[in-house]
Order: C-alpha cells, then sequence, then structure tokens
C-alpha cells in the first residue's frame, strides 16, 4: 500500500467535491491517527468518558496544514464510515481556528464537508445552513478534545465554501512545495 498522505484528493473546483480519507468515525471515544512510515492507522488517544467524536473525521490526502500535517475535514454523514475508509465529499465551510500547544500558537482549521452519498445532508452546500445549534457544538467538542489533550482551541472564524476552497487549494500548493513537485 501507498502512503495515504500522497493519494490523490481528485479534488473538482467547480463543485468543491473531493476526496478524503476517515481517521475516526462518528461516536468513536478512540482517536485515530494515520502514520505514514508504517502506512497503518494507530491509537492516538482516548477521549474522556463521555465524549465521542461527533461526525466522522479525516484529513484531505496531497494537502498540508500549518501544523505540518494534511488537512483537517470533518464530515456530515448519516452513518460512520470505518477508519481508513476513502469518501467523497463536497466542502462547505470552514472552522477557523488557532491552536495552543505548549505556548505555540498554530493554525489549525478545521474544513467541513458533506459526504457525496447522504441523504440527510444532500442538500447542503454552505455551512450556513447547519443549524447554529449544531455548528456551536461541533466548536464545542474540538474546545473540549483540545482540552483533554493539554491543547488549547480557539475559534476565530467561521466561513462558507468559498474560504473552505481557499485553503484546500493553498494546503495543495503547499504540499507540492513541500515534496518538490
Amino acid at each position: 500500500m501507498d502512503d495515504l498522505t500522497k493519494l490523490p484528493n481528485k479534488l473538482d473546483k467547480k463543485t468543491r467535491q473531493c476526496r478524503i480519507i476517515i481517521e475516526t468515525p462518528k461516536g468513536c471515544r478512540n482517536k485515530f491517527d494515520y502514520d505514514p512510515e508504517t502506512q497503518l492507522f494507530s491509537l492516538g488517544g482516548l477521549l474522556p468518558e463521555g465524549l465521542v467524536f461527533p461526525y466522522d473525521f479525516g484529513f484531505i490526502p496531497s494537502t498540508l496544514g500549518d501544523d505540518g500535517d494534511p488537512l483537517d475535514v470533518m464530515i456530515f454523514m448519516e452513518e460512520p464510515a470505518h477508519v481508513g475508509c476513502l469518501v467523497d465529499i463536497r466542502l462547505i465551510g470552514v472552522i477557523e481556528a488557532k491552536q495552543t500547544e505548549d505556548g505555540q500558537k498554530t493554525t489549525n482549521n478545521r474544513l467541513i464537508g458533506v459526504a457525496v452519498h447522504s441523504y440527510t445532508h444532500e442538500d447542503f452546500s454552505n455551512i450556513g445552513e447547519v443549524g447554529k445549534s449544531i455548528l456551536n457544538q461541533v466548536e464545542e467538542f474540538f474546545i473540549s478534545y483540545n482540552k483533554a489533550r493539554g491543547k488549547r482551541f480557539e475559534v476565530t472564524g467561521l466561513h462558507g465554501p468559498k474560504r473552505a476552497l481557499e485553503l484546500l487549494e493553498l494546503g495543495m500548493k503547499k504540499f507540492k512545495k513541500r515534496i518538490g513537485t
């Protein structure tokens, strides 16, 4: 198997569709991380009792964020996928954030997408169509999740699909620069 972080994401700019890899399924307390060296998913941590991932969480291959990892993405989809699942999504927005660990601040945004194969969320094209209560809960999840890991997560903005696409394209450029193409 090849390194999944280098898999083509097949971005279609017009439809804002691309492919992502699920690291941690919806409803899971275990946090899984993809390890490019071993090409396996490893247990990266355990969330506190009562805290679970509200939706599938993963990364967009062939991208690079400011934290040195592929861009993070949370996916609205009815049922949880499995670890390592390749999912076609449509970007609908981004939660922009700063993460602080050991006094070091890093940009660590969370792109938000909808699974292309979704009945409940198939009409979402903009994060503004997601209920405010749901978005607040997702933001609070990231704040609590990071706090439990000794980090501070500060939401700095909530933006729609145009900004999400800009960040994805920037992440793709950073990835290409890193691998020298």
